[in-house]
């Protein structure tokens, strides 16, 4: 077993990270108080789907509550609610996480047993067929027997009906050709209603290997006592370890990509998208962090001023920006809700602030961006819950927990200069996939 040490910022003891003969890796991070997070956190999402099982990592993250062998289904989440937990879990395109966070009990005693609950749950899920329901046709309307198939579809159909979804997946899919992110991570009804149970186990064995998984808790605990009891309850009994691909990055598109959608909507909206930095490339991706902050983060940001607050005309009802980092490269969205009347001129205002923010950046825009970075980050280690999601975030999509160590003094070399570069290298209008929709 191999042990580093990492100097976690704002921790009074550094993070320790063991990693096992077998792949999985524990991460223990000290925090005061009476409360405690454990999460695993698995390296798959929609990143290892194709379009024969797209989905099928959102699903299988909610069968994996659905009982092992020791406790059926309903038991994690009653006996630890019973004990004050917080139960939940997330699937992303690079990622899925299972987390509790809980009183800590008298002599750590519900630790312990959450402890014991977690590692049952994810080494011995055994995918009831009945809670998942028999595949089914979506066309026949006598079909009573849906189980969890239907609330995962009636999830995917809901998000379906939102103007932002929509909106968003026209771009994403748009700009790439072909990674895997292109897909929803969410997948379709054509899909979950039809997959079967053998073909979502399989799934598990492959993915779900010791080389895959993190394990971490963060909390005031023994540390001797809970890595022994995680390397117990994580017995992977000889589970092969799993050779992720290497999928090819895409390049931006070399041409402006300009798509337009008819919904039934009473307003415009509209996502300007770029492909960014992959997550290793921590200046990089502060560096987009603090352009998304500047142009569209709130009421006094660029956008929202210009474009709203000073407007010598309504064109806008919303606008802002967002960067999503992600492992194989990230994504820069500028996002509004317009006035479909107006949909040229709102185009032409998001490219000319686009343009602008290249050529001129206030030292009082820089010093706020910078601010608020580091601000974010702090307020990410006040909790054992925020700490674990991103101790997770670096193990898992960075696989480099020391850029936590390294992230305020790279914030901090970031000058004006660096900033209007590094919108120049990204947001370059011919980069861009644009897409609208608009009023039937």
């Amino acid at each position: 077993m191999k042990k580093t040490l990492v100097k976690y910022p704002f921790l009074s003891r550094d993070v320790e990270v063991y990693e096992l003969e077998s792949g999985h890796k524990i991460v223990l991070a000290h925090k005061d108080g009476g409360l405690v997070n454990i999460s695993s956190w698995v390296k798959t999402g929609s990143i290892n789907e194709d379009d024969e099982i797209n989905g099928i990592s959102h699903f299988l993250e909610h069968l994996m509550f659905k009982g092992t062998h020791k406790h059926k289904a309903g038991d994690f989440d009653r006996i630890l609610e019973g004990k004050g937990a917080i139960v939940n879990a997330a699937t992303w395109k690079d990622y899925t996480f299972y987390y509790v966070t809980l009183p800590k009990g008298k002599n750590d005693e519900d630790l312990y047993l959450a402890i014991d609950l977690h590692a049952d749950m994810m080494i011995d899920p055994i995918l009831p067929p009945e809670e998942i329901g028999a595949p089914f046709d979506l066309s026949d309307a006598n079909v009573k027997d849906k189980r969890e198939r239907h609330v995962v579809i009636e999830e995917i159909r809901m998000r379906q009906d939102q103007p932002w979804s929509k909106v968003y997946n026209y771009t994403n899919n748009a700009m790439y050709k072909k990674h895997p992110y292109k897909r929803d991570v969410i997948g379709t009804p054509q899909i979950i209603s039809q997959v079967s149970q053998e073909t979502i186990m399989n799934y598990y064995k492959t993915f779900y290997s010791p080389n895959n998984i993190t394990t971490i808790v963060v909390g005031d605990f023994d540390h001797e006592e809970v890595l022994d009891r995680i390397i117990k309850g994580f017995d992977f009994k000889n589970r092969a370890k799993h050779v992720n691909r290497i999928n090819e990055l895409d390049n931006p598109t070399d041409k402006t990509i300009y798509i337009e959608n008819n919904a039934c909507l009473t307003s415009g909206f509209m996502m300007f998208g770029y492909l960014g930095a992959v997550a290793k490339d921590l200046k990089d991706t502060i560096m987009l962090d603090m352009l998304a902050t500047i142009l569209g983060d709130g009421a006094s940001s660029r956008m929202y001023q210009n474009l709203i607050e000073k407007a010598s005309e309504t064109v806008f009802n919303m606008v802002g920006a967002e960067h999503y980092i992600f492992k194989d490269g990230s994504n820069f969205f500028l996002q509004a809700n317009f006035l479909p009347e107006k949909k040229d001129k709102a185009i032409e205002l998001i490219k000319s602030e686009i343009e602008k923010v290249k050529d001129y950046i206030s030292e009082n825009e820089f010093k706020k961006a910078k601010n608020k970075i580091k601000a974010d980050f702090a307020s990410d280690a006040e909790t054992v819950s925020a700490i674990g999601e991103t101790i997770g975030y670096y193990m898992t999509v960075c696989d480099d927990l020391s850029l936590a160590e390294d992230y305020l003094k790279e914030v901090e070399k970031i000058t004006v200069e660096d900033l209007k570069a590094a919108a120049k290298k990204y947001l370059c209008i011919d980069n861009a996939v644009i897409s609208v929709l608009i009023p039937q």
